[in-house]
């Protein structure tokens, strides 16, 4: 019992070294779904790995309503989860430094990048980045799902929704700007269900529309950079942990 107490102070202790940017480009600091027939049955021994992570449950996630650019911190479960998707990430990428964990600005963002640093041999360099963010509901942050898309007959139809091609776009930009870092390691990048969703849609079509891709609260998927292109290797994968 005393270690299940200790495990949010030390969460909250790596926190204090992650510093955001959200003004634009990142400052650096130190610090399972059935796989669809399209992914790629990648090598572990192949260049450019990036393990692109989401965010750990939050009170937001359990009550079923969008979060947005709200910034709730994760709850109880959510701090478990991160703590087993860092050994799971550390065991993933086993044997290859990792060189930058990228995250978005946001806190919950920014806690399971710092519990996934802490979980690797040789914590890396975190830093956020402003194109990871989660999807701006505008005002219809905080409401349900089925509220919105009972009024509009979508999300995406929503007055002051961003875009799905926005999203798309800032996501991708931010993944790009990590090929430099390749050749160096491999990369975490931590994010949000919607932007997960889009920017895995777009590198495989073949995953079919981004709603119906899997992306349970601090999942993980895997992404190689094979012949100049972005491949899709493992989608959704997670360690289960009880409510």
């Amino acid at each position: 019992m005393a270690d299940e107490r200790a495990k949010p102070a030390r969460l909250h202790q790596h926190c204090q070294d992650v510093v955001t940017d959200v003004a634009g480009g990142p400052e650096a600091v130190r610090s399972p779904s059935t796989r669809p027939s399209s992914i790629h049955q990648g090598s572990l021994n192949d260049d450019g790995l990036v393990v692109l992570a989401r965010h750990g449950r939050t009170e937001l996630n359990a009550a079923g309503l969008l979060r947005g650019h709200l910034d709730p911190a994760l709850d109880s479960v959510g701090e478990t989860e991160v703590l087993a998707l860092g050994r799971a990430v550390a065991q993933t990428l086993a044997g290859r430094p990792v060189v930058r964990i990228v995250c978005s600005p946001l806190r919950r963002a920014i806690q399971t990048a710092s519990a996934i640093a802490a979980a690797l041999p040789e914590p890396p360099v975190v830093q956020a980045a402003q194109g990871l963010i989660d999807r701006d509901y505008g005002h219809w942050a905080g409401h349900s799902r089925e509220e919105v898309q009972a009024r509009f007959g979508s999300v995406d139809a929503a007055d002051g929704v961003e875009s799905a091609i926005a999203v798309t776009e800032r996501a991708r930009a931010a993944l790009d700007a990590q090929l430099p870092l390749l050749a160096s390691g491999a990369l975490v990048l931590v994010a949000h269900d919607a932007v997960n969703r889009l920017l895995l849609a777009s590198l495989d079509p073949g995953l079919g529309p981004a709603d119906e891709i899997g992306q349970s609260t601090a999942c993980w998927n895997l992404l190689s950079y094979r012949d100049h292109t972005w491949q899709v290797d493992r989608v959704d994968q997670k360690v289960w942990v009880p409510d």
